[in-house]
């Protein structure tokens, strides 16, 4: 039913970092604003926000709105990208690709044959745009590089799916066919990194987003041909290390895990879960993954929350890792828990989108419209799998905030959820029918980040409203 992607990739043509064209120039002098300016700090600065937790917590959040209701400013973003918006203070950041010929459209929903096993023959734009976090005018929009795409990418994802991380003082855009830039908060180049196109799984393309972690950025290249974690000194972008991971094509953000003990780099995959310690060393592994490996661990307490659930396969687990361990920790048959493994859901897991864990409880939405909620503490099933009325096709990652959770479904349409022990779904929020969505949100402040295939929206309530 599958084949494999041939090796070979077309070469890139151009170089990274063309000067800005005459379209491509900074908004009117407005001065820098910096975190210092915002109490609490307004900051979503990579994917699913701080901590990769996927919960808000500004005040006055929105909890209704339409394409028209409660927004304070759209803004259209040509081209194609399912990366997250991140922000800073007031700036916010986000990365597009453009294709000059003809993009086909992709169908909403899962299903097989999507891969496309040849690059597009057109030239690309890839471009990072800086936005006004209050008024949503262009700050300042860079055009990093021109070409033909080197590898294929699967009809429903983008040249532009991992996600950019901010420190405050430069934006670092990974691209994952190209490599990775850092620009200045006003969009100057600092450096970059041209990284060699490999080929992936089906042609699906890469999705994993780099993160920062200190004064390194830290990323994974997992592919059919040189799998490899890379760190880079985020100031110069040289290259502080590089391991060989012995893994195939997989789509998970790595996630930079502070406990109790020690700080170490988790990396998900398909054949183990990897952690290493900052400088690359390998501290322990774990087999018992699906076959496809996408969601983005987190920390829950001191506890670590790991997914993998390939909609085809049987086994889709999720599991909690406590800290300290060494070695081979993988379950032995029969178990569910070991001295490192706290707990084991053996058939729990989401395809695509990341489990939320809020108020202590953990929220598994499914791709195919159903929720469930279980117990962060014991993995103990808090209420089954319950249908979201109407609403199939769920990549995006759900998120929380004022005791709600929201979950984003390829129509534009938000499922609003009261957070508690039992399933209670209180409206739906939806967009636009022409619009696609699948990149997950961001939550800074008073306002919410809502990205689609068409355009970014700043959903905020309107003055005098009581969101009802």
């Amino acid at each position: 039913m599958r084949r494999e992607l041939p090796l070979a990739a077309m070469l890139l043509v151009a170089v990274w970092a063309l000067p800005m064209r005459a379209e491509e120039t900074k908004a009117a002098a407005q001065p820098r604003r910096t975190s210092g300016e915002a109490d609490p700090p307004i900051r979503w600065p990579q994917f699913r926000g701080p901590g990769a937790r996927g919960v808000g917590e500004g005040t006055n959040l929105p909890d209704r709105w339409s394409a028209r209701k409660n927004i304070a400013w759209k803004r259209d973003i040509p081209g194609r990208g399912w990366s997250s918006p991140v922000v800073w203070g007031s700036h916010v950041f986000l990365t597009t690709v453009v294709n000059t010929g003809e993009s086909e459209e992709p169908t909403k929903g899962l299903y097989f044959g999507g891969e496309r096993l040849i690059p597009p023959t057109s030239l690309h734009q890839w471009k990072v745009y800086c936005l006004d976090l209050d008024t949503g005018e262009i700050r300042w929009l860079r055009q990093v590089h021109e070409g033909l795409p080197a590898t294929a990418i699967h009809i429903k994802n983008s040249f532009a799916s991992e996600t950019p991380v901010t420190d405050g003082e430069r934006i670092y855009c990974y691209f994952g066919n190209l490599g990775i830039v850092a620009l200045d908060f006003d969009g100057e180049e600092v450096w970059k990194v041209d990284l060699p196109p490999q080929a992936t799984r089906f042609g699906w393309g890469m999705a994993a987003s780099p993160v920062l972690y200190r004064d390194r950025i830290y990323l994974v290249n997992d592919n059919e041909q040189d799998s490899y974690l890379l760190a880079l000194d985020a100031k110069t972008g040289n290259e502080v290390y590089r391991v060989a991971r012995d893994e195939k094509s997989n789509w998970a953000t790595p996630f930079v895990w502070e406990n109790s003990q020690r700080t170490e780099i988790v990396t998900p995959g398909t054949g183990l879960v990897r952690s290493y310690d900052l400088d690359g060393e390998l501290l322990w592994s774990m087999k018992g993954m699906s076959s496809i490996t996408i969601a983005t661990p987190y920390q829950y307490d001191d506890m670590l929350m790991v997914s993998s659930g390939y909609v085809s396969d049987r086994f889709r687990p999720i599991y909690a890792i406590r800290p300290g361990a060494e070695g081979d920790i993988s379950l032995m048959e029969g178990e569910t828990s070991n001295d490192f493994i706290a707990w084991r859901l053996p058939a729990a897991a989401p395809y695509n989108p990341t489990t939320l864990v809020y108020d202590d409880r953990m929220y598994v939405l499914y791709d195919r419209g159903l929720i469930a909620c279980y117990d962060p503490r014991d993995g103990k099933e808090i209420f089954g799998m319950q249908r979201l009325p109407n609403g199939g096709a769920f990549t995006s990652s759900p998120w929380a905030y004022d005791g709600k959770v929201f979950c984003l479904n390829e129509d534009g349409v938000t499922f609003v959820l009261k957070a508690g022990d039992r399933f209670k779904l209180l409206h739906t929020n939806t967009l636009t029918d022409d619009d696609m969505g699948m990149a997950t949100p961001a939550v800074v402040g008073d306002k919410l980040l809502i990205r689609t295939s068409a355009r970014l929206y700043c959903v905020r309530k309107a003055a005098g409203s009581d969101d009802r």
